[in-house]
C-alpha cells in the first residue's frame, strides 16, 4: 500500500481542486449567520487533545447545545454523562479543542476551532439550572476561527432520511456491548433498567 507522507504529496492530489469559498467563509469570530446557525444547534461533537492522546465526546442540550455570550466566546455545560470526564481532563492539560454541530433537517455543518478553560463559578453554573438541577462544570470556550462545513458529507450519509434509519430492534444494546467487553455481566437488567434511569439522570 503507497503511504502519503508529505503536505506535497497531498497538495498534488487536492490543491488544484480547492476553491476559493473554501478559504473566505473562516472567520476569527461568530458573524450574524454563523451564531444563528450555532444557536439553534442541539447537537455537537466535543473534540480534546491530551497526554494520553485525542477524545471525541457527543454534547447535546434541550435548545441549544452550547451558549452564545458574544461573538468570540461561548458556554458549554457539562451535564450529566459517565463520569470518565476525557474531554475535561483533556481541556485542563490542554486549552486546544474543537466542535462540530449539526443541527437535524440540515446538511449544513458548523465547526469551531478555539481554546477551553473548565469553570465550576456558582453564578455560572446556576444561569444553566433546568428543572432544579445545574451542571458541575461549564466549558468556557474563546473562538480562533468558526466555519460552515461543506454539506456533501451529510448528503452523501443521507443522515436526515427517515426512510434510512437504523432499525434499533436490529443493533446491539448497551448491554450486549458491556458483555461482549467484560464477560460475566447482566446484560439483561442492564437493559432493563437502562432507559428509566437515564431519564431520571438526564440533568
Amino acid at each position: 500500500m503507497k503511504i502519503i507522507s508529505s503536505i506535497e504529496e497531498l497538495n498534488t492530489i487536492y490543491g488544484a481542486g480547492l476553491s476559493p469559498a473554501s478559504l473566505t467563509k473562516v472567520t476569527k469570530q461568530l458573524t450574524p449567520l454563523y451564531r444563528e446557525m450555532i444557536e439553534i444547534s442541539p447537537f455537537a461533537a466535543l473534540a480534546t487533545v491530551g497526554p494520553e492522546g485525542l477524545d471525541c465526546s457527543p454534547r447535546g442540550d434541550l435548545g441549544g447545545v452550547v451558549r452564545v455570550v458574544d461573538e468570540e466566546t461561548l458556554h458549554l455545560p457539562d451535564w450529566r454523562g459517565n463520569n470518565r470526564v476525557d474531554s475535561l481532563s483533556n481541556i485542563v492539560r490542554d486549552p486546544r479543542l474543537a466542535l462540530m454541530f449539526l443541527i437535524p433537517g440540515s446538511n449544513t455543518t458548523m465547526r469551531i476551532n478555539g481554546r477551553g478553560v473548565v469553570s465550576d463559578d456558582e453564578a455560572l453554573l446556576s444561569s444553566f439550572e433546568m428543572v432544579g438541577k445545574h451542571p458541575r462544570t461549564v466549558v468556557v470556550i474563546s473562538i480562533d476561527e468558526v466555519y460552515f462545513q461543506c454539506a456533501r458529507a451529510v448528503m452523501r450519509a443521507e443522515l436526515w432520511n427517515a426512510e434510512r434509519f437504523a432499525d434499533p430492534a436490529g443493533l446491539p444494546t448497551p448491554g450486549q456491548m458491556l458483555k461482549a467487553a467484560v464477560g460475566d455481566f447482566d446484560q439483561e437488567t442492564y437493559d432493563r433498567e437502562w432507559p428509566g434511569r437515564a431519564a431520571k439522570t438526564m440533568w
